[in-house]
């Protein structure tokens, strides 16, 4: 969907592409420039080809597709922490949701180094004096060539909608604020993630730049054009990134404030009423947000871990989220954490939607736990301890269950887990084409402030109201010391991070 973003063309905006003829695209192409995988954690599906050749798009149709039926197409953004990721990965794959009457698309935009970092002289030689939100503007080049050329494979560019997981949410929220977005979706999905409601941080330019100087001290290179000159190993070894083990020692990733992707904070763009104002779905999963709340192990550890992270505010937090007994800390504090940190950041999004928009808001919770096949070993998950972790509804909203027992069976998947994962892919598509995710066996109310309850997907599907008093006192007190989805085991020396 854009020219190969290598040599001169490292760091650039993606440029178009056309070509005479028929294009061989009978593969998935490589991913962008990242570190692989380990062999024996949870989300290895087979090693991919990277490269910097990477800005290729993925579509599925359903076989009796023809142009002009006008289908209703969902797009994927993948997660990563902004430093990983790839749409050919089968979690992402999109064969069983084509299925369903709908055009699935996913594609790859760069992460890292190559997909965020700003710096003085890209900001000069950019007609729009940015820099750095490359990663962002190739999801928008992806959107522009769904919505000129979508029509081809029978799909409706005014049904358009576009889903995102983790650092793929946020990235979500980030073109619902972009202007240069404004018309390709006419709705958005975002699972765990949000750089809406104060839930992400978006830097200034100038200080993103900063990040790119440092980048080019540490390569020992002249210019910019002896950085894009050095192979992109080079490069990809100074990336700091602990999703996958530690190494490298500089963080890049995450959008700026560059006056063009972003003239402004997502939230300046919202209150200026600026927004892309559509129907939204927000949803976390029950057991991906941990901090020490979580971790306590006794009622005085709960206690304790609620006055260092609430200090002032500890008492009144207690009275929400009471605990006698250690069973009753061990529930108030996995629900403090949920909604202390991913479930605060989708709920604050509705907010700010529902105050400066029109469009309805639709939030979930997904609750179910994976049927693990017995003594199943994953590196980087306890399966008896993990629950519906940070990811794990990614694939009951796509039906990728066949990914996970690709190469070792890890999963034995049920009855229920097929009538979850038709039920959630129906409500997608209705969403896609109408606006609403209503269907006949899903009967999903909207969230508003004044009846705040989400829909759960778990061992039932049901609607669920929402503490108000509990989550007011979330969004006005943000828990100390951060936490985040538990991807990852946590040891003594390593916070929790986003794997997906």
């Amino acid at each position: 969907f854009a020219k190969p973003p290598t040599g001169a063309l490292r760091w650039q905006p993606p440029q178009p592409i056309s070509w005479q003829g028929v294009w061989n695209a009978d593969r998935k192409m490589p991913e962008c420039m990242q570190v692989l995988r380990p062999h024996n954690i949870n989300h290895y599906f087979g090693e991919e080809a990277t490269s910097e050749d990477c800005l290729y798009m993925n579509i599925w149709a359903p076989a009796t597709a023809k142009p002009g039926a006008k289908l209703p197409v969902v797009v994927f953004i993948y997660g990563g922490g902004s430093t990983i990721g790839s749409s050919g990965m089968a979690n992402y794959g999109g064969q069983e949701f084509a299925k369903k009457g709908a055009i699935f698309v996913n594609f790859n935009y760069r992460v890292g180094a190559f997909g965020y970092m700003a710096h003085p002289e890209l900001t000069a030689e950019s007609p729009h004096h940015a820099s750095g939100n490359y990663a962002l503007l190739d999801q928008v080049a992806a959107l522009q060539w769904i919505s000129r050329n979508i029509a081809k494979f029978g799909g409706d560019p005014s049904k358009v909608v576009i889903t995102g997981q983790s650092a793929g949410a946020g990235s979500v929220s980030l073109l619902q604020a972009s202007p240069l977005a404004k018309g390709l979706f006419r709705g958005v999905v975002a699972m765990s993630g949000a750089a809406t409601g104060g839930g992400g941080r978006t830097r200034p330019l100038a200080e993103a730049e900063k990040v790119g100087l440092q980048m080019q001290s540490a390569l020992k290179a002249g210019s910019l054009a002896d950085m894009r000159n050095l192979p992109a190993d080079r490069i990809l070894a100074l990336q700091a990134d602990c999703q996958l083990g530690c190494s490298g020692s500089i963080t890049v990733g995450g959008a700026n404030v560059d006056g063009y992707f972003l003239p402004k904070t997502p939230d300046e763009i919202f209150a200026a009423h600026q927004q892309s104002d559509v129907p939204v779905i927000l949803g976390h999963t029950h057991d991906e947000s941990s901090n020490a709340l979580r971790q306590a192990a006794n009622v005085d550890e709960y206690r304790a871990a609620a006055r260092r992270i609430y200090g002032t505010h500890a008492e009144e937090f207690l009275k929400l989220y009471p605990a006698t007994t250690d069973a009753q800390a061990a529930e108030m504090g996995r629900t403090a954490a949920r909604e202390g940190i991913i479930g605060r950041s989708m709920r604050n999004w509705a907010v700010v939607q529902a105050r400066e928009g029109k469009a309805p808001v639709y939030m979930y919770m997904f609750s179910r736990v994976h049927p693990y096949a017995p003594g199943v070993k994953i590196a980087d998950q306890d399966t008896a301890t993990i629950g519906a972790y940070h990811t794990s509804d990614v694939p009951y909203w796509f039906n990728t269950f066949d990914a996970y027992n690709l190469f070792r069976t890890t999963r034995n998947w049920g009855p229920w887990d097929q009538e979850l994962t038709n039920a959630m892919g129906d409500a997608m598509v209705a969403f896609a084409n109408t606006g609403n995710p209503n269907t006949a066996k899903v009967k999903w109310e909207a969230w508003t402030p004044a009846n705040e309850q989400l829909i759960e997907f778990g061992d039932s599907v049901r609607m669920l109201p929402m503490d108000k008093a509990r989550w007011s006192f979330q969004a006005a007190y943000a828990p100390a010391g951060g936490g985040g989805p538990t991807a990852l085991p946590a040891t003594a020396n390593a916070p929790l991070r986003a794997r997906d």
